[in-house]
């Protein structure tokens, strides 16, 4: 009886593993959360060019490029895994006070992006974004800071550990997908699983540029000592910003404080014109 009960038991976790294994794809991505487009810039006040973005792997990518009027710099924005860029409209507006021009896309497989996403996908897509803005655009890399929040944060590092912008901010961003999957499945072996990476931690190593990073030690997603250890792993210069709030309205409970740090990181290293 007690055998039979063990081999049930070992049979359905057997077939969890192998679950997660193949499907391991939906527990990082979440393009069909709120696919829909709520607004554009132009709701919020914001003139807008509609970009389309060309990948090496032939992907068509979503963008919008919202220029300032007083251009002090441009801002490479990195969503998270889930929801479009109609959803991140607050940060284009935020920079566009700030007095920087913002450029924001949608990875692979989401919003009108075509596709499906995938980690090697999500860097050329990065590196299509970072192409257009400086082959394009002709802007130059040390006037480009790149923002990521979440998992987009792991992206932009990947991006500024191979290219030199001008500035890398990152919010609420976790050290690498097989460290915070442990901790989120202790009972799963995820180190052995996870067909994931991403590992921020080991990007910060190559990044030379300016490093700023924003954490909430609220945040039930990604916890506060992720933060803490990216930090801990990146050169100098580097600032730290304690937020308050969860993962999802940290910075919008710290938004003055939010606002006034990025502010004074990007014109320091950014949009200062001695440099």
């Amino acid at each position: 009886m007690v055998w039979n009960i063990l081999g049930i038991l070992a049979a359905v976790y057997t077939a969890l593993l192998a679950g997660v294994f193949l499907f391991q794809s939906r527990l990082v991505y979440f393009p069909d959360i709120g696919r829909e487009f709520v607004a554009t810039p132009r709701d919020a006040g914001l003139d807008y060019e509609e970009v389309r973005l060309n990948t090496a792997d032939g992907e068509s990518l979503h963008a919008w490029f919202v220029p300032a009027e007083h251009d002090r710099g441009t801002v490479l924005l990195f969503h998270g895994n889930a929801g479009n860029i109609a959803h991140r409209i607050e940060y284009l507006l935020m920079l566009h006070r700030l007095g920087y021009s913002s450029f924001i896309f949608d990875y692979r497989g989401y919003g009108k992006s075509s596709g499906k996403p995938s980690e090697p996908g999500t860097y050329r897509d990065a590196e299509a974004a970072w192409r257009y803005l400086t082959v394009t655009r002709n802007i130059e890399p040390r006037r480009i800071a790149l923002l990521g929040e979440s998992l987009g944060g792991a992206v932009a590092a990947w991006l500024a550990s191979r290219q030199r912008p001008g500035a890398l901010v990152l919010a609420s961003v976790f050290t690498s997908v097989p460290d915070l999957g442990a901790e989120v499945y202790p009972f799963l072996p995820v180190r052995l699983l996870s067909r994931y990476d991403y590992n921020t931690r080991a990007y910060l190593k190559d990044v030379h540029a300016p490093l700023l990073i924003a954490h909430s030690r609220e945040d039930e997603v990604i916890p506060y000592r992720h933060g803490r250890a990216l930090f801990e792993a990146a050169r100098e210069p580097k600032t730290f910003l304690e937020m308050r709030g969860g993962h999802n309205d940290s910075f919008l409970f710290s938004r003055e404080s939010w606002a006034r740090e990025l502010a004074d990181f990007l014109d320091r290293y950014v949009g200062n014109p001695a440099l």
